[in-house]
């Protein structure tokens, strides 16, 4: 790569004048603009040594990739006159030009808490959808499978006690992750959703007697925001205790005051009050879909892009929530904004795969495919800012197609019972009777979508599609000349390339194991740096992972790159943007230059700074040359230990 060459089209690219500052992280350049539709987007697209582009909390991110982002960011340095800056400096400049917007913080706040309880709601929806299977009617015949196999009775009825309890205890869930959010502990959340569900209570029609107060006994199982009341008061109170207690005593009595002022403020005063509030945002929620049917739910296809396009999608989840603890109580018809959104998606996926089929770019056309599966599995990311927004009108023409594949759902009642992969695949979270014509409209949403792009894409932007091929057709037919040599010959020594071979890539770390399209980081789940997989970290300590040479090691200690004998070039990058910490927390034992043996010790972290910090610690395990293999494929799943086999990457 030519560091001076891509820093210098970047710059072109964004606007010289227009950059206000630069950081960099391990793989992507880090840029603040005066202003973002300056921006040539296009130059961008087709440099080849770009591997993405995205804009996310007030950054203009640009892809490199490990190795290489770091000499980029020098020559960019060098060619600007900008003053190197860290990434939390970067944080610092970014909101020092932007006005504070309450709803967005909201929105991140409501993210930050559910979506990591998403996989067990996601487990009990599963389990739920696989109840009704066997206990509906007119699936299998006149008689349920229950029905018709009385043996299996009781597994049914055990499935539904599994399918129950992640939605009644759904405050201890919210509990946990709410203190985490709010920098409580976390065990302290737990334990406030636990006193909120007790099975001892006895219902708002019993009482307790206190100093001559009646307080309802309310059990709060299947609620949500009044666990968020309270465990906000419960961080409030233990940071409070915590530095005004003396450091004999407050182990003991900060945890004791803590819980006993927040439950009892939880059952006098929050709970009554928030469940007021509760009650009155479902029943809105139901009113608005039970008024407005089928043409609600076409309206709301129709923008469900456009509001990923602003992340206020990423509130959704406290919402879906609300609607499946509802189903569960028969207070509600169940969670139709996932209807929604998997119509979006399909619409979005289709859309990408007919730029497939029209483009004769070869960078859009492998993004296309990529993107397209992508999307049709629930992450549209890839497709949205990759390939249709790039051409504007695939991304108009899946709004068509998602209006109408949502106003169908919506016209034959089609509600899901769980959350899950809003995508092709999404079936398995709706309910039973109404999967038929789930894959109905899914279908029309796709043949809608990729009819009018493909169409369009022929007709009106033909002229776009044609000089794509015309540049394609030239570039190939481009040869050098052995005629004419230059009267100074520069001699170029390049390294002799490994030889591939097949790689098996072991776990760096122990933890639980997380699909890639499930990281919280669009360069990392849209598979822009290659394939892989993450580490939910049990430990706190990161181990080669192959016997390889170590290519990168930051100086921070947040990332590690590595090159195997055999070819295999692997990123570690430990945590989500924990290179805003500056290494603090962190330890590295290894330098760049440096032969590893699988098992030895790379570095360190401290798991408790990093929540602290307020950012996720799942690690990225990523072949970021996984093009040259024929697959790159998981080994692993659930819990792992460092050392058990992850990744295999197949030459």
């Amino acid at each position: 790569m030519d560091y001076n060459k891509v820093a210098g089209e970047v710059i072109k690219a964004v606007g010289k004048d227009n950059l206000v500052a630069a950081a960099h992280c391990a793989t992507r350049l880090r840029l603040v603009l005066k202003d973002d539709t300056k921006v040539n987007q296009e130059l961008l697209d087709n440099d080849p040594d770009v591997k993405g582009t995205f804009k996310i909390d007030g950054q203009y991110q640009v892809i490199i990739g490990a190795g290489d982002v770091n000499f980029v960011y020098e020559e960019l340095i060098k060619q600007t006159g900008l003053s190197e800056v860290s990434t939390d400096d970067l944080k610092k400049i970014v909101a020092s030009n932007t006005k504070f917007n309450p709803i967005m913080a909201l929105i991140k706040l409501l993210s930050d808490i559910f979506v990591p309880i998403i996989p067990a709601l996601v487990a009990g929806g599963l389990l739920m959808a696989l109840r009704n299977f066997l206990t509906s009617p007119d699936l299998f015949g006149p008689q349920s499978l229950e029905q018709q196999f009385p043996a299996i009775q009781g597994l049914s009825e055990m499935i539904q006690l599994m399918s129950a309890a992640p939605f009644m205890f759904l405050p201890v869930l919210v509990g946990i992750s709410a203190a985490k959010r709010f920098g409580a502990n976390q065990f302290l959340g737990a334990a406030i959703g636990m006193i909120m569900t007790t099975p001892d209570l006895g219902g708002a029609d019993k009482f307790w007697d206190l100093f001559g107060y009646h307080v309802a006994q309310t059990s709060y199982v299947y609620q949500v925001i009044p666990v968020l009341a309270a465990v906000f008061i419960l961080s409030k109170l233990e940071k409070f205790f915590h530095k005004r207690l003396p450091s004999a005593v407050d182990f003991t009595f900060t945890p004791l005051l803590s819980v006993m002022i927040t439950g009892i403020l939880t059952f006098t005063v929050i709970g009554p009050v928030m469940m007021v509030v509760s009650d009155a945002v479902t029943n809105v929620i139901v009113w608005l879909y039970n008024t407005t049917g089928f043409i609600g739910m076409g309206i709301f296809g129709g923008t469900y892009s456009l509001i990923v396009m602003t992340g206020l999608h990423q509130s959704f989840p406290a919402i879906e929530t609300q609607l499946l603890s509802a189903l569960q109580q028969g207070k509600g018809a169940g969670d139709y904004i996932f209807v929604v959104a998997s119509m979006a998606n399909v619409a979005q996926g289709a859309a990408t795969l007919a730029i497939w089929f029209l483009t004769k770019n070869s960078k859009t056309k492998g993004l296309a495919s990529s993107a397209s599966v992508s999307a049709f599995l629930g992450i549209t990311e890839p497709a949205l800012f990759g390939v249709n927004l790039k051409y504007r009108f695939p991304f108009f023409c899946a709004l068509v197609g998602s209006a109408i594949g949502a106003a169908i759902a919506g016209l034959t009642n089609v509600i899901a019972a769980s959350l899950g992969a809003a995508g092709f695949i999404g079936f398995l979270s709706i309910q039973a009777k109404s999967i038929p014509m789930y894959v109905v409209a899914e279908l029309i949403s796709f043949a809608i979508a990729f009819a009018l792009t493909y169409v369009y894409g022929k007709t009106r932007a033909s002229s776009v599609f044609a000089a794509e091929a015309a540049a394609a057709l030239a570039e190939a037919e481009v040869e050098p000349t052995s005629d004419a040599a230059p009267a100074v010959e520069e001699k170029v020594v390049e390294e002799a390339p490994v030889a591939l071979a097949d790689t098996t890539i072991q776990a760096p770390l122990s933890g639980e194991v997380v699909a890639l399209e499930d990281v919280n980081d669009p360069v990392f789940s849209s598979g822009a740096m290659g394939q892989g997989l993450a580490v939910k970290p049990s430990q706190d300590a990161v181990y080669a992972p192959a016997d390889a040479e170590v290519t990168i090691a930051f100086e921070t200690g947040h990332a590690y790159g590595l090159k195997t004998e055999t070819g295999a070039e692997i990123l570690i990058h430990i945590g989500i943007d924990t290179v805003s910490m500056d290494g603090d927390g962190f330890v590295k034992n290894v330098s760049a230059g440096q032969k590893v043996k699988a098992g030895d010790k790379l570095g360190s972290f401290d798991s408790s700074k990093i929540a602290a910090a307020g950012l996720d610690n799942t690690t990225m395990v990523i072949v970021t040359n996984s093009a040259d293999f024929a697959s790159v494929e998981g080994l692993a799943s659930g819990s792992v230990k460092h050392g058990d086999d992850l990744l295999k990457a197949t030459k």
